[in-house]
This record gives C-alpha cells, sequence and structure tokens, in this order.
C-alpha cells in the first residue's frame, strides 16, 4: 500500500510540470484552451478506435496493397510476397492483445494480404502475349463471348490452333471483331483467318491501360477476322464453363429477340440491358447522350437494378402469401419471402452476365436478404465491407477499374448518408413527421441520393473520362421515379410471363418509359453546358480525394470534416496539373502540339480517330477530330509537316530520310513514324523510341524537353513487356502505306 502514494505524487509531479512547461511557452488563457482541444481530440479518436469502428477500413488496406501491385515497376516475386504476407499476418496474431498495435498490425497484414492475393492471381492466370502483329494467322478454337455492336459483333475464342509465322507462343484468347450478324454461337468451334495485333497500350502517358485489362481477361491478341467463319466439329467436350455460358448466352440472345421485336430500336436495345446485361446495341447517340446526362448508371446492371428486382419479388411474394391468413400467422413468410428475392437476385447476376458492379450489389443484396432469415438488420458498413472484399478476393484487378471505383464510392457514401438520416429520424419532430405523410421524405430522399452519389462518383468520372455532369441530379430526379415505378416493374412482369406468352403489353409499356427516360438525356444534353470537361490529371489527387471521401464517410465524430480539406486539396493538386506540349502516339502515325491558342493542334494524323479523341477528352478540349482548327498553323508537303509551339520554337514531323536533315537543324522536336537515318541535334522520337516506349508526351523545360513516356525503360510487366530503346542497323525510310497507318487493333479495343 506504500507504493501507491508514491506513483499517485511522481504522477502528479509529471502533470504538474508539464503545465509548469506548457506555460513557458503559452499564456495561461491559451494553455488552457489548448488542453481543452487536445481533451476534445483525444475523444473524438477514442470513438473512432471503439470496438467495430476499423473493420471498413480493413477493405482498404486490402485494396490498397493490390494497388500496390499494379504501382511496380517489375512483377513481384510469389515467394516474397507470400513471405511477407505470412510475416504480417504473424506479427498481427503477436500484437492480438495490444489496444494500439493490433490494429495497425492487422492493417499492415491486409495490405501485405492484398499484394500477396493480386501477385498469386497473375502467376495463376499467366498466358503468353501477342508480341507483333501478324496478318495471316489461321485460328481454331471455342466462341466463349459474343458481344453484338452498333456497327459490327465481336467474339472471343479460346484458341485450340492457332497456326501464324514468326509467333513461337500461341495465345490463350483472342478477341476479333466480325462482320455485322455473323457472330457464331457461344460454344461453337470455329475456324477463320485473322488479322492480330498485340493488346492495346496506353494512348497516352498516364492514360487508361487496355492491355492490363485484356490480359486479366486472359486474352493475348486483338484483331479483324479476314474472309468466312467455319463452324467445324470440335475435337473434344469445351468443358462445364462453356456449357455454362452457352447455356447463359442462348437465354439472353431468346430474351433480347423477344424484346427487340416488340419494342425496336434504342427502346428495345435499352430494356434489353435492363433484364440481360446486353447493352452494345445501343445507338452512339442515345449512349452518348445517357452518359452527358448521368443516366448511364441505368444501363450497367448495379445496386440500383439488383435492390430493384430482389425487393419486388419480396413484396409480391409476400403480399401474395400473407392472403392466406392461417399461412401468414403460423408460418415465417417474410422470411420465405426473403428467399425467393434471393433466388430471383441469383438468377438476374447469372443472366445479366455477373460483371464487378453486379457482383458487389448481389454481395450486398445477399447480406441484406439473409440478415432478413436471421432476424438482423444488416444496411451497415459491415455489409459493405463484406462486399468489397468478396469482389476483390474475386477479381483482384478490378480495384484499378472505374466500375470498381464508381460503384464502391456511391455506394459507401449512400450508406454514410443512409446511416445519417436514420439517426435523424431518432430525433424527428412533428414538422417533420407531418412533411414525411406528405411524400417529403421519399422525394427529399431521391434528391439527397442523386446528389450524394453523383458528387462521390463525380471525380472518377473526371479521372477516367475527364468530364462532368453538371445537370447529372436534375436528369436523375426526372427520370429515376419513372424506372423505378414503371420501367423495372414492367420489365420484370415481362420476364415472368415470357414462358406464357402474355410478356407483349409490359414491354410495350416499359417501353413507354424507356421513352420517357431517352427524352431527358436527350433533353439535359441540349441544355447550354451540359458537359463540363476536365483536363487529365494524376493518380495523385485521386487518391487523395479519395482518402478524404474515406474520412467523410467512414468516421463518425467532427473529424469527419478533414475530408472535406483533404478533398479540396486534391481538386486544387487536379487543377494545377501540367498540360504536354507534344503528343505523339503509339503507333508513331498521330502527334499533336500546343499552339500559340494553348489548344492542341494536329501535326499529323492517321485515319484511326481514337487516340485523337482521348488526346482532345484528356486536354478537357470539346472539339472533334474532324475539326478544321486542329491544323491551324500546321504547314505540310511531300515529306512531312511542321508547326510552332507556343512559344515560337518549331516542331517537325519527317516522313523521309531528307526531311530528317532539315528538320533536325531548324526544329527542337522531331517525330516520326520511320527510322532517324542518323543523328539528331533535337529531341527525337522515332520508331525505335515509339516501339519501345508507347505514347510519349513532352513538357517544355527551359529549352529543352520533360520526357513522360507510357511504356517507361523500367517498366517490365506480363501485359507490358520491356523493350530496350536500340536504333535500328538498317532504317527503313519509306512512306507509311495506308494500311499501315490504321491500328485496327485500337480503333477495336476501343470499342470498350
Amino acid at each position: 500500500m506504500a507504493e501507491r502514494p508514491k506513483i499517485r505524487a511522481k504522477a502528479w509531479a509529471a502533470a504538474e510540470g508539464a503545465r509548469r512547461g506548457a506555460a513557458v511557452w503559452l499564456p495561461e488563457g491559451l494553455t488552457e484552451q489548448a488542453n481543452r482541444l487536445r481533451q476534445v481530440l483525444s475523444q473524438w479518436l477514442a470513438a473512432e478506435v471503439a470496438p467495430g469502428r476499423l473493420l471498413p477500413w480493413l477493405p482498404v488496406a486490402f485494396g490498397s496493397g493490390i494497388a500496390l501491385y499494379f504501382a511496380a515497376d517489375r512483377e513481384p516475386a510469389w515467394w516474397a510476397a507470400s513471405a511477407l504476407a505470412l510475416a504480417t499476418i504473424a506479427v498481427a496474431i503477436a500484437a492480438r492483445h495490444r489496444p494500439a498495435g493490433f490494429p495497425l498490425a492487422l492493417g499492415l497484414a491486409a495490405i501485405a494480404c492484398g499484394f500477396c492475393l493480386v501477385t498469386l492471381h497473375s502467376l495463376r492466370i499467366a498466358h503468353p502475349v501477342l508480341p507483333v502483329s501478324t496478318w495471316t494467322a489461321q485460328l481454331a478454337g471455342f466462341v466463349e463471348t459474343r458481344e453484338e455492336r452498333e456497327k459490327s459483333d465481336r467474339i472471343i475464342v479460346r484458341l485450340h490452333r492457332f497456326d501464324a509465322a514468326r509467333i513461337a507462343e500461341k495465345p490463350e484468347r483472342v478477341r476479333v471483331s466480325v462482320r455485322k450478324g455473323t457472330a457464331p454461337a457461344v460454344g461453337a468451334y470455329v475456324a477463320f483467318k485473322a488479322h492480330l495485333s498485340p493488346p492495346l497500350g496506353p494512348l497516352r502517358p498516364g492514360g487508361y491501360d487496355f492491355a492490363r485489362d485484356m490480359y486479366f481477361q486472359q486474352i493475348g491478341a486483338s484483331g479483324y477476322v479476314l474472309g468466312r467463319i467455319r463452324t467445324e466439329t470440335p475435337p473434344g467436350d469445351g468443358g462445364a464453363w462453356l456449357r455454362y455460358a452457352a447455356f447463359f448466352d442462348h437465354l439472353r440472345g431468346a430474351m433480347d429477340r423477344r424484346i427487340r421485336a416488340i419494342i425496336p430500336g434504342d427502346r428495345g436495345a435499352i430494356a434489353s440491358a435492363l433484364i440481360t446485361g446486353k447493352r452494345d446495341a445501343i445507338s452512339g447517340p442515345v449512349n452518348e447522350a445517357m452518359y452527358i446526362s448521368s443516366l448511364a448508371h441505368v444501363l450497367s446492371i448495379s445496386g440500383y437494378h439488383m435492390a430493384v428486382v430482389a425487393g419486388i419479388v419480396f413484396f409480391v411474394v409476400r403480399a401474395g402469401l400473407a392472403l392466406a391468413p392461417s399461412l401468414a400467422s403460423r408460418r415465417p413468410i417474410k422470411k420465405w419471402a426473403a428467399c425467393a428475392a434471393l433466388f430471383a437476385a441469383t438468377f438476374y447476376l447469372l443472366l445479366s452476365g455477373s460483371e464487378v458492379a453486379t457482383q458487389r450489389s448481389y454481395i450486398m443484396i445477399a447480406i441484406v436478404l439473409i440478415g432478413v432469415m436471421i432476424d438482423r438488420a444488416a444496411i451497415t458498413f459491415r455489409t459493405l465491407t463484406v462486399a468489397a472484399i468478396g469482389v476483390l478476393l474475386l477479381a483482384p484487378q478490378a480495384v484499378v477499374h472505374p466500375s470498381f471505383q464508381m460503384s464502391f464510392a456511391a455506394t459507401l457514401a449512400l450508406v454514410a448518408g443512409y446511416q445519417s438520416a436514420m439517426w435523424r429520424a431518432d430525433h424527428e419532430t412533428p414538422l417533420m413527421t407531418r412533411f414525411a405523410l406528405w411524400g417529403g421524405r421519399e422525394a427529399v430522399g431521391l434528391l439527397l441520393a442523386s446528389l450524394v452519389a453523383g458528387l462521390a462518383t463525380t471525380p472518377y468520372a473526371a479521372y477516367h473520362f475527364h468530364r462532368v455532369a453538371p445537370y447529372g441530379v436534375i436528369a436523375n430526379l426526372l427520370a429515376m421515379p419513372v424506372v423505378s415505378g414503371l420501367v423495372m416493374p414492367m420489365g420484370i412482369l415481362g420476364a415472368l410471363t415470357m414462358p406464357f406468352g402474355f410478356d407483349a403489353i409490359f414491354w410495350q409499356l416499359m417501353g413507354a418509359g424507356i421513352d420517357w427516360m431517352i427524352g431527358v438525356a436527350l433533353w439535359v444534353t441540349a441544355l447550354p453546358g451540359s458537359v463540363g470537361y476536365m483536363p487529365a490529371f494524376g493518380g495523385g489527387p485521386l487518391l487523395l480525394v479519395t482518402f478524404g471521401l474515406l474520412l467523410m464517410c467512414l468516421l463518425r465524430s467532427p473529424l469527419r470534416w478533414s475530408g472535406g480539406a483533404v478533398t479540396i486539396a486534391a481538386c486544387l493538386w487536379a487543377i494545377a496539373a501540367p498540360r504536354p506540349d507534344v503528343l505523339v502516339a503509339a503507333d508513331g502515325q498521330s502527334a499533336a502540339i500546343r499552339g500559340t491558342g494553348g489548344r492542341l493542334t494536329l501535326l499529323a494524323s492517321a485515319r484511326d480517330n481514337f487516340a485523337i479523341k482521348e488526346w482532345l477528352a484528356a486536354d478537357g478540349d470539346a472539339r472533334k477530330p474532324g475539326d478544321a482548327s486542329l491544323k491551324e498553323g500546321v504547314r505540310c508537303d511531300a515529306i512531312g509537316c511542321t508547326a510552332k509551339l507556343a512559344d515560337g520554337r518549331l516542331v517537325a514531323f519527317a516522313l523521309t530520310a531528307e526531311a530528317f536533315a532539315e528538320d533536325c537543324a531548324h526544329a527542337v522536336a522531331v517525330v516520326s513514324p520511320q527510322t532517324a537515318p542518323g543523328a539528331c541535334a533535337a529531341t527525337l522520337i522515332d520508331r525505335p523510341a515509339w516501339r519501345a516506349q508507347g505514347a510519349t508526351a513532352l513538357f517544355i523545360k527551359g529549352e529543352g524537353f520533360a520526357r513522360e513516356t507510357a511504356r517507361p525503360a523500367t517498366v517490365d510487366r506480363p501485359w507490358a513487356r520491356g523493350r530496350p530503346l536500340q536504333v535500328e542497323t538498317t532504317p527503313s525510310i519509306r512512306r507509311p502505306s495506308a494500311l499501315e497507318a490504321t491500328p485496327l487493333a485500337g480503333a477495336l479495343e476501343a470499342d470498350d
């Protein structure tokens, strides 16, 4: 007992010393305020680390580990990633009794596990990628996927036979375009001749990597079919997965044909997209209007569609069972209805193609319905946590895809808003109750849901698509009540009555609602300033704004408002991002410079405009590739073109050997689809450079340029094998043919 007074005395002395020390530096009033602030901050932090509060951060750490994998220059060694994951898990287990150390150790273990998971996943799906283009490849294999598009069809073929000159390893799968209406059925064994190209890389430094997406889809090449596709007798069974894919493709195709026979045109294409997930037949103008008006989310089956389908089935089944009073009073009909809704959601998931957003929404709906079955509320951050981890376990590569990012950002913001609304409902005033009785709560809820989801997804739309929708809230307020009250219910009734032949009336009513939605989209698109263009910015601001969103949504104390400051800082960082002064395409056929007016000018352009569209969009420029102003200030002759930068210096595009001699002497930068015959005093981007480094951007820096490339020399990944920058010993100086100047593989992949 004698020790306790000594301990107290020491503690008092330490506290008094701290107080006196603080008083030396601060006046007495400020010291008291600082102590109060410290106490308040301690209380807020204690609330944020209370039991269960850190759980939603677990998938954030897990996803961060996956993102670190994609940021690596080289493919990580699987054994190193596995050892790191095991070591961090062991540390977390050892620290499980430490209140401060355990959360930190668990977060580090989640990061390491995410990194390890995607490394092992990449190792598991490792497959050859076509290194060079080939014109006359003879292919044979099973059709795994068929897509109907506006101007052509497209199929993915799992290869059984591959014959092509100079190709040592055959890709496992190829994606090829075929003439409209000639795509064979899923499951068919086909043979054909095709032109194939390596997967398309980024169209500009920092741009979206299509080759990475195709690698994780296990597609090693893309191209188009030459001639006729022959259906042959298969050498064996295609497997259970192919039979499953063929069954649902046949079902989707039958439903799609029936729907579009009753309501043709864009109405039928959108109706089919909502029911079967086949959204490739929507015309270009309507599809563009849906994106501009922020109604494109209706076309992608996600949480909204899954909730409507499950909700309607739940209500109908429960209401039907309630018509029998003896059954309703003795049996758990609510749980039976939840079971039926879960079955309907599962079928909808399989029918629609099981995309990432659909998987996320299905997992969340399943958790909610299972919660009904076991009498547990489930619309919480824990539901979203389980859904995020589930999706990342199934497809870790989804973390870098815009669908995953926008879907989870919107859902996170909506769940945070829902929980805040539940708290306010517990503190409702009589005035608020009367307002709710007149339907005001539903109207305000729809407005707030559209606003919250729109704001949460805006940074990701700006990063990936370089534009925002200023009138998105207006479009959603006008269209979504009709979609929820008419379009989706009629679609579900149409699908249920289709086997009995009484579905036509429901599809026609669904088409009437879709007419209203299309009208809203076109009206909003025609409004002044309907498209907000945003110049491209790097991944740093996106990561920072994501962190700000997480703070605002996951924190409960007033500390969450720090997320607003973080978001503002991210926006300022994004706005200040520099724009390139010279852009060169990955095939060397197109180039653009920033002229005296501050806008891009096309120094040269191939017939394929996909890269040009991406450059203009990334520059926040509303012009189209055919705009005459894109050629202002450009002078061309038989051997090349020249144009001036904003500072008056000359940039040249050389086509022949004689052009290099003059251009290297007078221009500060020379671009060419060919190989320079000798040394060049100017900054040179010729055939060896763009073949090794892909698309290139130059930024004026003093008298010279800073260079950024889509494929830096230090990068060597399975989908982007590094190539050393070499000078060809035998230069090939000739004018490119029209066929070579058309990167068709890029155009085909650009349809994504």
